[in-house]
C-alpha cells in the first residue's frame, strides 16, 4: 500500500474519530443540561385563588421550559422547612405568598443561606418594624385602586336600582392588621364618599378572623347600630369571605336580598353564591390569579437563567366585576369554571 493511501486512510479515520467524539460530547452536554426548577409557595393551597396561581405558574413552566415545585406553607415552620426542601431539590429561586408577612426577614435569611432568589407575590414582606421590605421584588395588587373599584361597583348598582342614598347605609368589614386589607377597604370607602354617601352612613366593624363566620360576627355587631331609617345596605370588605359573611348576617337580621348589595374582591370564592338565583351578594371584583401566577413564575425563571431581576414592585389592578350575568363567561376565560 502506498504512503499516500496510508496517509489518506489515517486522515479519514482521524476525522471519523473526531466526529464521533464531537457527537458524544454534544450528547453528553444535552444529557447533562441542568433542569431549571423554581419553587412556588402559597399560604392557603386549598383556596381557588392559589390553585389558579399554581396552574398558571405550571403553564409558564411548560411554555418556557422549567419545572415548578409547589409547596403549601400554612405557617412559619413549614415555610422555612420548604425553603430547605427547595434547595435540596435543586431549585434556584422561589415565588412566595407568605402565611405571615412579618416572616419576611426570616425567609430572606433562610433563602440567602441556601443561595435562592426570592420573589414575593400577593402579600409584601414587612421588617421587624412593620415596614415594607422594599428591597425584595414584589408582584402585588394595587389594593387601594381595587378597593375604589369595589366601592364604585356598589354605589353604581345602588343608583341603578334607584336607591335613595339618604336611606342607604354601608357596613365595611375591616381587617387593618393586613396592609393589603386596609388599603382595599380604604379605597372602597373613598369611592362611596366620592359618590355622595354621607360619611355617617358608613359603619366600620373589625373582623377577628378572615373567614365567613368572622365577617358574619363583625357585621352582626354593626347591624344593631343602624337607625330605623336604614332600608338599604351596602356590604364591603377586603375579600369575598368578608362580604359573604356580611350578607349572611343581613339575611339573619331580616333584610331582603333586593335591599342588599354586597360586592366582594377575588371572585374565586364567590362562585357558589353567584350560582344562587337570589342573594344580597351582587358580585365580586375578579382579580387575576392567572396573571400573577404566570408572570411571577416567568420573572423568576428569567432571573435565575439570565440574571434579569424583577422590578422591586409590579402593581396589578386589572379586575373585572363578575355578577350573575357574566360570571360563568369570565371564569371560563381564565380557566376557573368547572
Amino acid at each position: 500500500m502506498s504512503a499516500h493511501r496510508l496517509s489518506v486512510g489515517f486522515t479519514l479515520r482521524a476525522l471519523g474519530c473526531a466526529a464521533a467524539l464531537f457527537a458524544a460530547s454534544a450528547l453528553s452536554s444535552l444529557a447533562g443540561a441542568e433542569e431549571v426548577k423554581i419553587g412556588f409557595l402559597v399560604k392557603q393551597a386549598e383556596e381557588p385563588w392559589f390553585q389558579t396561581e399554581w396552574a398558571f405558574a405550571e403553564k409558564a413552566g411548560k411554555d418556557k421550559g422549567f419545572t415548578v415545585i409547589k409547596i403549601a406553607v400554612p405557617d412559619g415552620e413549614k415555610t422555612l422547612a420548604a425553603i430547605d426542601t427547595l434547595a435540596a431539590n435543586g431549585a434556584k429561586g422561589f415565588v412566595i405568598c407568605p402565611p405571615d408577612t412579618s416572616l419576611g426577614p426570616a425567609i430572606m435569611a433562610k433563602a440567602r443561606l441556601n443561595g435562592l432568589k426570592v420573589l414575593a407575590v400577593d402579600d409584601r414582606f414587612v421588617d421587624a418594624h412593620g415596614q415594607p421590605m422594599e428591597d425584595v421584588p414584589y408582584v402585588g395588587l394595587a389594593a387601594f385602586k381595587i378597593g375604589q373599584k369595589q366601592g364604585l361597583a356598589m354605589v353604581e348598582e345602588a343608583k341603578r336600582r334607584g336607591w335613595d342614598l339618604s336611606a342607604t347605609y354601608a357596613v365595611i368589614n375591616t381587617f387593618d392588621e393586613l396592609d393589603t386589607g386596609k388599603k382595599r377597604t380604604d379605597g372602597s370607602v373613598d369611592s362611596l364618599k366620592a359618590a355622595g354617601l354621607p360619611a355617617d352612613h358608613i359603619l366600620f366593624t373589625a373582623q377577628k378572623t378572615l373567614d365567613v363566620p368572622g365577617s358574619m360576627d363583625a357585621t352582626n355587631s354593626a347591624l344593631v347600630k343602624l337607625p330605623g331609617t336604614a332600608t338599604h345596605l351596602l356590604i364591603g370588605g377586603m375579600n369575598d369571605s368578608a362580604v359573604l359573611g356580611g350578607v349572611r348576617a343581613t339575611e339573619s337580621a331580616g333584610f331582603k336580598a333586593a335591599n342588599v348589595i354586597g360586592v366582594g374582591i377575588n371572585g374565586t370564592d364567590a362562585i357558589g353564591e353567584l350560582k344562587k338565583a337570589d342573594s344580597g351578594f351582587f358580585g365580586s371584583m375578579l382579580l387575576s390569579p392567572d396573571t400573577s401566577g404566570y408572570e411571577t413564575a416567568r420573572q423568576m425563571f428569567e432571573w435565575v437563567t439570565t440574571g434579569k431581576e424583577p422590578a422591586k414592585y409590579t402593581a396589578l389592578d386589572n379586575v373585572t366585576l363578575i355578577t350573575r350575568a357574566n360570571f360563568q363567561q369570565e371564569l371560563t376565560r381564565i380557566g376557573l369554571w368547572k
